[in-house]
């Protein structure tokens, strides 16, 4: 792909994200053009239907996610805060999520090679950061990335319909619980 084609792609894939966010994956086509700077005939060269797009958004956001758990290991003061802030991260990635399904009409074998992509992706980098923060605290906890990242995401449903529910507050506690010396 060239170097322009890529670019384009790039700015396609976090448009579309943005607008996702907003206007859910039914947005108009126009709006992720004009958010990208590009014109619609690039879009539909890139991802020719707009289920081609949405895994696309999605992909890329998995590998975003993906790549800043060991950043941010690297980069924050602690492990419990980059713990903390990959979390973030992934509450913020679970809002484009919904609508996905929709979007695949009723391609359940596309949805379920989706959801193992994403855990094959994203649990080995939870179970990093969860490690390096149990072992940071010095926590005797037993959760595992698995069932922490299901946890975040039964947390991120209410958000869908309720503007006033606060997901990532919730996420956090959560988070603290997790980290917390478990009762002997």
């Amino acid at each position: 792909m060239r170097v322009d084609a890529r670019r384009n792609e790039q700015a396609l894939l976090e448009a579309a994200a943005a607008v996702f966010v907003t206007s859910g994956v039914d947005a108009p086509v126009r709006a992720i053009a004009a958010r990208a700077g590009v014109g619609m005939g690039t879009i539909y060269r890139h991802f020719p239907t707009r289920s081609e797009l949405v895994v696309a958004v999605y992909r890329h956001q998995v590998e975003a996610c993906a790549d800043a758990g060991p950043r941010l290991l690297a980069e924050s003061a602690t492990p419990e805060a980059a713990l903390r802030a990959w979390v973030a991260l992934f509450v913020e990635f679970l809002v484009t999520k919904h609508g996905l399904a929709g979007a695949l009409q009723g391609d359940s074998a596309g949805s379920d090679a989706l959801h193992s992509y994403f855990v094959d992706r994203l649990v080995p980098v939870c179970g990093s950061l969860l490690h390096a923060a149990l072992k940071s605290v010095d926590s005797a906890a037993t959760v595992d990335a698995y069932n922490l990242l299901k946890g975040v995401g039964n947390l991120c449903i209410g958000a869908a319909n309720d503007a006033n529910y606060e997901a990532d507050v919730l996420v956090q506690l959560l988070i603290s619980g997790a980290l917390a010396h478990e009762a002997g």
